[in-house]
């Protein structure tokens, strides 16, 4: 248990809570406590799925600009490294994973959503990237992930102007999937993800890797990860589990196991 970052297990969902007031600024205690959680939850087997959540206030407003202030570009390359090493152990986590985003997730906080596989957003919610404005760019994937998600029109847009984006928007554009009331932020990040649990765990850990893991290679190269994948899971029992109730009892009846 972290101080600033801490883990919560419920009915097989964890819930990775950031709790810095007054914004979850994300210094380089939150993002190795942030490594640490979803090291983790990935680790438990008791864990199904994972929501990301920054309390009913803010999700997080980006990072810690006074520790950065005064960098050097030595400084920058090694504390840069490690916020990115943090954030893609969150991206690594091979179960499904819900943001489930309140008030501002800005700068570093949009780039901790984008590691997600889902993204809930209060109605009240704003998104943006706004390192532009500090004369810097984004430094935790702004520039790579925004642009697998929503286009890299819609991506310069939003990194060259730094400007704010509401649920409205960011839900029409794709980059969030679902818009409920600020009230609801976290209940619904639960509901999206506990369909999850119970599910065979190993095909969804190949599922998401072959997904991710496609997106950075060609076409062939993606349909070799898939094919090694697929043919991976008939070692599993879950695999023989799941194809002998569809035999016996027809679709989506099974009971699955995790192995």
């Amino acid at each position: 248990m972290g101080e600033l970052v801490r883990v919560e297990v419920e009915q097989a969902v964890a819930t990775i809570r950031l709790d810095r007031p007054p914004m979850n600024a994300l210094n380089a205690q939150v993002q190795a406590e942030i490594a640490d959680a979803a090291r983790q939850v990935s680790d438990d087997d008791q864990v199904a799925a994972v929501v990301i959540y920054g309390g009913e206030k803010v999700f997080a407003a980006g990072a810690d600009i006074k520790e950065m202030a005064q960098a050097s570009y030595a400084d920058m390359l090694m504390n840069c490294r490690r916020l990115q090493d943090a954030f893609n152990t969150v991206a690594r986590i091979g179960k499904p994973v819900v943001a489930a985003i309140t008030g501002y997730a800005l700068g570093g906080g949009l780039e901790l959503a984008l590691c997600a596989d889902f993204r809930v957003a209060g109605e009240s919610a704003k998104v943006g990237q706004p390192e532009i404005l500090l004369g810097v760019i984004p430094g935790a994937g702004g520039t790579q992930r925004l642009p697998r998600l929503v286009g890299p029109a819609r991506a310069k847009d939003i990194v060259f102007t730094g400007r704010f984006i509401g649920a409205a928007e960011a839900l029409a554009m794709g980059l969030v999937d679902k818009v409920v009331p600020d009230a609801d932020v976290h209940k619904a990040a639960l509901d999206l993800v506990c369909r999850y649990a119970g599910g065979p765990a190993l095909a969804l850990r190949a599922a998401k890797q072959a997904i991710d893991d496609g997106l950075d290679v060609d076409l062939d190269t993606g349909l070799e990860i898939e094919r090694l994948h697929f043919a991976g899971l008939f070692a599993t029992q879950d695999q023989r589990t799941g194809m002998r109730s569809f035999m016996e009892n027809g679709p989506g009846k099974a009971t699955f196991a995790g192995r």
